[in-house]
This record gives C-alpha cells, structure tokens and sequence, in this order.
C-alpha cells in the first residue's frame, strides 16, 4: 500500500475546520450522541472520537498512548465485540485489503486483525487511503462496556504497530497537510455527567485552540519531547521532577527509561487513572493513609481511600529549568466515579511494573486538570507538549468539600518517626506495612486500551 495515495480534503467551511467532537464514555447506541456518563461497572471510562470509516460512523477511543487506527469489523464475534457498531466490509467501495496481520497487545487486552487501507474522516478532514486495521478478534478490552467500536492511536509512527512500510500513521497524514504554524493538535478532557446529550465540556482540535478556553499559546508551558535516543520519538513523554502531598515531596524511585535523569512520564488519553511504579505508588498511599484513610483491597488488588480524603497533591513536570507543577483536583485523587462501598473510594493513583513506555502512565485523571497542546516537529522546533493549568487548588478543595463533606483524616505524613524517606519506601513496596505479597505488575483495568 503507497503511503504517498493520502490525500487531506477539507468537507466544510474551512472557518468551522478546527473543532472535533469529544466526548466521555458512550452509551451503546451511537446513532446519537449520547450523555457523557461514566461506566460505574467495569469502574473505567473513555473519551471517544466521532469518526467516519468507508462512510460508517464509529465512536471510538481518543488515545494519545497508542500509534495506531482500528475498528472492530463485522467478523468479530467474541464477547468483546458484542453490542458495538461494528464496521462492514461489504458495505464500503473504498476498502483494500491486504494479507498483512495485526496484532496489538495493549496493558490490559489485545487485538487480532488484517492491515487495509481506507478513507477515514475526522470531523471536516478526509483522508483517502489511511491505513488502518479491522480487528477481527479482541480480548479483555471491555468495549461492549463503553460503546467504543476501536482505537484512534495519536502517538508517534515509531510506536505503531502496523510496519510503516505498510503505510503512514494517520497523525503523521494529517500534520504533513499543516505548516509549522498549524502543526499540533490540543485537548481538554472535561468532567461532564450532563444529561443534556447536545453538551461536552470536552474539546479536542487541530490546527488551532479552542478559543473558549483560551488563544494565546503564550500562556502554556513547553517542553520537548523525551527521547532516549535523539530525533526518535515515540509516546508524547516528559520527565516528572516531582510530586509532593501537602507540600512534602514523595521520594520518586530512579528512571528505568534509558538516558533519563528523571523518571519520565507518558500523557496517555486512553488510559483512566495515574500508573506508576508499585514502591512509590504504595509510599504515596501510605503517606496519604494517616487515621486509616487509605487501604490496600487484596481482592481488586488496588488502593482505596476514604471517599472524603482532602490531599493537595501536585506534579512538577519538564525539564529542570521550565518545569511547573500542576494541581489535581482532590476528587481526582479519591475517585468515586468507579463503584464506592462503605465509604471507601479507589484511589486515582495506582501501581502497575508492567508499563515500559515510561515509568509512570498519566491518564485522564491528571488530563483532566490541564490544557493539552501537542505539537508536532516543525523546521525549528522538535515535537513539544504544551501544557495549561486549569485547576486552581483553593477552589477545588472547596467544591471537594462541599461534594464529600469534612475530613477527619490527620495531615498527610511522609515518613514515620526516626525512619528515612527511601525505608518507608522500601517497607511499603516489600509489603511488611500494606500486607501485599508478591509483585503487583498488572492494574490494567485502569488502561482502557
């Protein structure tokens, strides 16, 4: 398949060009857009993408921790794939085929399926020609849960898993047809549980901002990209300088990714909660734990936190010289948008080794307090993230206490009496606090994709 067959046509006033359709979690029906709900049984959500495969309608995951695009076809027909709009072969006249299989294994599930190409259409762009896959088989991915019928992968192309000599990433087709000015795409993944099925307080463009949130690129901070190895990319990755509880600053375990001086942070849209390393991950739950606010569930293998636990947690992230801490709202720290019981919420940060595109994985829940630029490579510029504040602590903290009421937890403690940062480290990660055996590789109900 010729990657050089794409083609970028513009469908409408290019004036209105810009503007996407976002929105957060799904019913099943996608014949309308539906309300932005949370899916309280499989304790997980998505941000989905209206797209037009060979003129069939798709939601379909928003993912900027994956490279590639792929839909369920219509000769799916495990449990997975059940209950979705499903793409029909026979019902396009763009499709080709070819005998190239896929095969994706994300942190939670896989996907099986044949390379093809087809026109693909976002919003007012058209590609012809985009390479894609139609999957075939999927395993453990919960899509029947979301309504989501596949995967818009928005990394970078060395992370793709359809070779490239079978065809361009469609974020690599559609910042070619952009000038340096133009080259980025930005997000903002809202909170919305509106009824009101007209309404998305989510917004993702291309090529410009969203003027209701802001114009002036001036106000975000940029970083470029981490690369081990200098000119390629492969997530959207910046290093974590720190994080801090209250103010006090979590010990962070050292970097596993190859010439990082820091540990190194993925923004992962398809991904729910933060996932970091377990030693620092049990640490921060420990810290957070004064008066028995915190627990480990050894059944669902995850942290827990009182449902009116009030932490001001921060992460400082870029390069030492520009880096700037972002606030989470504490309702992103005690998540009750999952199941509750008895008062006990899941925590929004959880532990996961098994991650090896990064040491730590930030999914909605840190997405959730910023405004994302991401911006492409450009003749003066490697790529670069962008990133704006949008949660002020103060008023946050208020709206938290307001929604979940007082705190009677004691102030958060880093370190118990006469012990160092790095013991209560270690004691929390070989489980002689928390009580945990083993080594806990895999929270990848938490990975949407």
């Amino acid at each position: 398949m010729a990657t050089n067959m794409n083609r970028l046509d513009y469908r409408s006033d290019p004036s209105q060009r810009m503007q996407l359709r976002l929105q957060r979690g799904l019913h099943k029906d996608t014949s309308v857009l539906l309300s932005d709900v949370s899916v309280a049984s499989s304790q997980e959500y998505a941000y989905l993408i209206r797209t037009d495969i060979g003129g069939q309608e798709f939601w379909i995951t928003f993912d900027t921790g994956s490279s590639d695009l792929w839909v369920v076809s219509s000769g799916c027909t495990n449990p997975d794939c059940q209950g979705i709009t499903r793409y029909s072969s026979s019902s396009s006249s763009t499709l080709t085929l070819s005998d190239q299989p896929f095969k994706l294994t994300y942190l939670m599930g896989s996907v099986l399926g044949t390379v093809g190409t087809e026109t693909v259409t976002l919003g007012p762009y058209e590609i012809s020609s985009q390479t894609f896959a139609l999957a075939n088989q999927t395993s453990g991915l919960g899509l029947s849960n979301t309504g989501n019928s596949g995967i818009l992968g928005l990394s970078f192309p060395l992370a793709a898993s359809i070779p490239l000599t079978s065809g361009t990433p469609i974020l690599d087709n559609l910042f070619t047809h952009f000038d340096d000015q133009h080259r980025f795409f930005a997000f903002k993944l809202g909170r919305n549980e509106s009824q009101d099925i007209s309404y998305s307080d989510s917004s993702l463009t291309i090529g410009e901002l969203d003027s209701s949130l802001t114009n002036d690129t001036s106000q975000f901070v940029f970083t470029p990209v981490f690369a081990s190895t200098p000119n390629e990319y492969d997530f959207w990755k910046l290093p974590i300088q720190q994080i801090t509880i209250n103010a006090q600053v979590l010990p962070l375990s050292r970097s596993l990714v190859r010439g990082a001086p820091s540990p190194i942070a993925v923004l992962d849209t398809g991904t729910t909660l933060i996932l970091g390393p377990t030693g620092d991950v049990d640490a921060f739950w420990y810290a957070i734990g004064t008066g028995g606010s915190t627990k480990y569930n050894q059944n669902t293998q995850t942290w827990q936190v009182r449902c009116e636990r009030a932490v001001d947690v921060r992460i400082k992230l870029g390069n030492s010289d520009t880096a700037k801490e972002y606030p989470l709202h504490p309702e992103d720290v005690s998540w009750a948008e999952g199941e509750t019981q008895d008062g006990w919420c899941t925590g929004g940060i959880q532990a996961n080794n098994g991650v090896d595109s990064g040491d730590w994985l930030l999914g909605a829940v840190f997405l959730r307090n910023v405004y994302v630029i991401h911006q492409g490579t450009t003749n003066s510029n490697p790529p670069m993230i962008g990133l704006l504040n949008t949660t002020d602590p103060s008023i946050a903290l208020a709206e938290f206490t307001s929604s979940r009421g007082p705190d009677p937890a004691p102030p958060p403690s880093m370190l118990r009496a006469g012990s160092s940062a790095t013991e209560v480290r270690d004691t929390v990660a070989t489980c002689v606090v928390c009580g945990v055996e083993g080594n806990r590789k895999d929270k990848s109900i938490y990975d949407t994709t």
